[in-house]
């Protein structure tokens, strides 16, 4: 089961199935025992009633044999109705081990079944006997009872009383074939149970996945999840992962304040260093060799000022406090200027660049200044990898009530293991991709232009084929969207 709640419900409803299943064999074997044990004492009865009936006849008559038209000693007549009343298997032998009497339901037996039961009516033993017996051929099985009578006369021998155990057995299996009908209902109401059971035991665990997806980063981890009252394991666990939070949320603050200061103090001794480089440079009559040097250094620090830059700026955004300077602008007029530097760019590259907007005005409410960027860092990008005689394309235009800015280059294209992290801080396509040497970067340029779109409520997306070409899509709202309390 992919689900611990599918997982509960089908061990709750074999647990359920088996306890039911035990049940029954439990029930059946007791049941049939039962019936077995008043099978036995039934038949005994029977013939202890008989040996009764027949002593006490023959106190009152003294003669209970006489012999019938082919000379052969049988019960007298009202003595032998009297005993048709009595149920099951019974049979009287005289002391020679001749039959004397069989009931309706011996007589229905076969010759060969109700010599078997003779025989053992007339076995020379005393007292009472009891056991089981399969008559033959093919008959059915019985329990007997054997009372060799020694108050009615010498002419008696014994008494055989029997029953098929058919009738013992029926009940059981009447009861057995009941719980084979209630089982699959059952097995149905556990489903329901243990579905209902699982859903009411795993609310809280179902609160507390929705809650922690909602803290998707680490501006959200001042959020706490709640508490139940009773301290159970669900309890627990929503404290521990509140601790949990609670150390993330004082390291991401550490991280953050770090990465700010840090920033903010690096940028006055880059500043320095820059302007004495640049001043380096215009020294006159300068050896090639230094000003090579002069010239590699300077644009290290020009690298070192933008990744400065731009972890200010994701901190600050970390921190809440890069606030927005919104103002209605046409995008058209931000997208005109950034045409200009990347049309410059383009033409270092050797790239063609076509731009499309449309005729009408595109007013959106924006901080022009931070659009302004995410354009330049998708054309940038487009530009750096687009090898030499490809082309990039870009497009502005209304979507669906929502404003639609797509950068689209026909370069080596993203391969799909890579799409999921290209917004990451600080993460690096490979090699083919990266091209350190040619145009560096640092890592950090699609993070802030995933900053700034979400910031305004819009979204960035990104498709991307190896050797296809890569286009991204930024959609953003007409009207602005509510401020973060």
């Amino acid at each position: 089961m992919p689900t611990l709640r599918g997982r509960l419900t089908a061990w709750y409803s074999v647990a359920l199935a088996l306890t039911l299943a035990a049940f029954a064999a439990v029930l059946y074997v007791d049941r049939r025992s039962a019936s077995y044990q008043d099978l036995d004492q039934r038949i005994q009865s029977e013939a202890s009633l008989t040996a009764g009936i027949l002593a006490e006849s023959y106190r009152a008559r003294g003669v209970l044999v006489r012999a019938d038209t082919a000379g052969r000693p049988v019960l007298i007549a009202d003595l032998a109705a009297l005993l048709e009343a009595v149920p099951d298997f019974l049979v009287i032998t005289a002391h020679d081990g001749s039959l004397l009497f069989a009931s309706s339901d011996a007589r229905a037996l076969t010759f060969q079944q109700v010599e078997q039961l003779r025989r053992l009516a007339s076995a020379p033993v005393s007292g009472r006997t009891s056991g089981a017996l399969r008559l033959d051929p093919d008959g059915p099985k019985i329990h007997y009872a054997v009372h060799y009578v020694t108050d009615a006369g010498p002419q008696f021998g014994a008494i055989l009383a029997g029953a098929n155990v058919r009738s013992a057995e029926l009940g059981p299996e009447q009861l057995l074939s009941t719980f084979a009908l209630i089982l699959p209902l059952g097995l149905v109401v556990a489903l329901l149970m243990g579905t209902w059971i699982a859903s009411r035991a795993l609310a809280a665990v179902d609160q507390i996945i929705t809650e922690v997806r909602e803290i998707t980063d680490g501006r959200s981890l001042h959020r706490r999840l709640a508490e139940p009252v009773v301290k159970d394991e669900l309890g627990r666990l929503a404290e521990t992962l509140n601790q949990m939070m609670t150390r993330l949320e004082r390291s991401f603050a550490a991280l953050r304040r770090f990465t700010a200061d840090a920033s903010h103090e690096l940028k006055t001794p880059l500043t320095v260093l820059r302007g004495g480089v640049e001043r380096a440079i215009t020294t006159p009559n300068l050896p090639q060799e230094t000003l090579a040097a002069l010239e590699e250094t300077l644009q290290e620090i020009k690298r070192m000022t933008e990744l400065v830059d731009a972890l200010l700026t994701l901190a600050r955004a970390d921190e809440g406090i890069a606030p927005l300077h919104r103002e209605p602008v046409d995008l058209r007029g931000i997208v005109a200027e950034v045409q200009e530097t990347g049309e410059l760019l383009a033409e270092q590259a050797g790239v063609t660049m076509e731009v499309a907007t449309p005729p009408e005005p595109i007013i959106v409410s924006v901080d022009a200044s931070r659009i302004r960027q995410l354009i330049l860092n998708l054309l940038t990008n487009a530009v750096k990898y687009t090898p030499p005689g490809g082309s990039v394309r870009m497009q502005l235009g209304p979507a669906n009530g929502r404003v639609a800015l797509s950068v689209a280059d026909t370069g080596v294209g993203i391969a799909p293991g890579d799409l999921p992290h290209i917004f990451d801080r600080f993460w690096r396509a490979d090699s083919a991709r990266t091209r350190t040497g040619e145009r560096p970067g640092t890592g950090l340029g699609l993070a802030i232009c995933k900053w700034i779109a979400e910031a305004h409520g819009g979204q960035i997306d990104v498709v991307s084929r190896p050797g296809r070409g890569t286009t991204f899509t930024v959609m953003l709202p007409r009207e602005a969207p509510p401020a973060n309390p």
